[in-house]
């Protein structure tokens, strides 16, 4: 059995009435909407591979929580088991520099919209995780 390990986060923006809005984006391979992430480099901790995925596939500049850590694993195919580190960051500027390259599309929604538009249910888990420790 093969292993793999990426990190990212949930990202959001507050906005006027701090109500948080969730960055959620469209990924090239498979076309899934979920969140920011990437396979971990070598000597790279989970937040520099969360910060780097981030910066890599929006453009922006994150603040990650580091008290907020969920792990999702699953099996993207045969052989393989993969567990994804998620934290929860904080952006001032929504303005997103899409990669173009991972990244077919990206949307900025509120909690109830986003967790609509999710494709999977691992990432519903995750966002309704999020939006609790946000909202304590």
């Amino acid at each position: 059995m093969k292993y793999e390990k990426s990190c990212g986060a949930i990202v959001y923006y507050l906005d006027e009435k701090r109500v948080p809005e969730y960055l959620l984006i469209r990924h090239v391979n498979g076309g899934h909407w979920a969140f920011a992430k990437g396979h971990v480099e070598e000597g790279e901790t989970e937040i520099q591979t969360a910060e780097r995925e981030i910066d890599e596939e929006t453009g922006l500049t994150v603040e990650i929580d580091t008290s907020f850590r969920e792990v999702t694993t699953y099996s993207p195919k045969e052989g393989v088991t993969k567990d994804v580190i998620y934290f929860i960051a904080e952006t001032k500027d929504k303005t997103v520099t899409r990669q173009e390259i991972e990244v077919t599309d990206t949307i900025w929604l509120p909690y109830e919209e986003a967790l609509k538009y999710l494709t999977f249910e691992n990432d519903e888990r995750l966002l309704k995780a999020a939006h609790t420790f946000l909202n304590k």
